[in-house]
């Protein structure tokens, strides 16, 4: 945070290329956080899910609020990663420095073959290890969560993607609300 993280900002002011934190998460249908209601003596009940799915999301964020991401299904590999990265130099007019944890996949040859020749694109930075408290779209994962386990559950694969991607469209339109993640005490140093 002192010493790493004011080197990479003045590289990318240097190199006029924006900061993005990126992460992965997954989203199950099966964890509810809704209100209900009941009689009184009676214990309020949620219908609970017979089958169970998931999803997963590969997300990036700047601290101007803008907000990329991707949903996929599966596990997380280097495939994945690379296309999430070729997305969003497309997307970008400037280099795009990317900072990320230290998952295993990060560090996959192919994908540092991929980066060496896209060098003036895109680069990639890594947090130490074991602090997601330091990665700044662990916040997007936290807001996306309450988002999308709010109201009634999704009952199928296609209403859970269909959440997911809904929640993180308001997000992209929302660029203040994303920036307010950069107020936390623990990641004023991206601010």
């Amino acid at each position: 945070m002192k010493e790493t993280y004011p080197g990479i900002k003045a590289r990318a002011k240097a190199e006029k290329a924006e900061i993005y934190w990126g992460d992965e998460t997954g989203m199950r249908n099966d964890c509810q956080h809704e209100w209900g209601y009941a009689p009184k003596g009676k214990t309020p009940v949620v219908r609970i899910n017979a089958k169970r799915v998931s999803t997963n999301l590969l997300s990036a964020i700047t601290n101007q609020g803008k907000v990329r991401f991707k949903v996929f299904e599966g596990s997380m590999n280097a495939d994945f990663l690379i296309d999430f990265m070729k997305r969003l130099i497309k997307g970008s007019k400037k280099k795009v420095c990317l900072i990320l944890d230290n998952l295993r996949v990060h560090h996959a040859k192919v994908v540092k073959a991929w980066l060496q020749d896209r060098k003036e694109q895109i680069e990639v930075f890594y947090l130490p290890s074991y602090s997601p408290e330091l990665n700044l779209d662990e916040y997007l994962n936290y807001d996306l969560k309450q988002g999308v386990h709010s109201g009634p559950p999704a009952r199928s694969k296609e209403q859970l993607e269909k959440k997911v991607r809904g929640h993180m469209k308001i997000l992209q339109h929302k660029s203040k609300r994303v920036c307010k993640y950069f107020e936390h005490p623990c990641i004023q140093y991206a601010a």
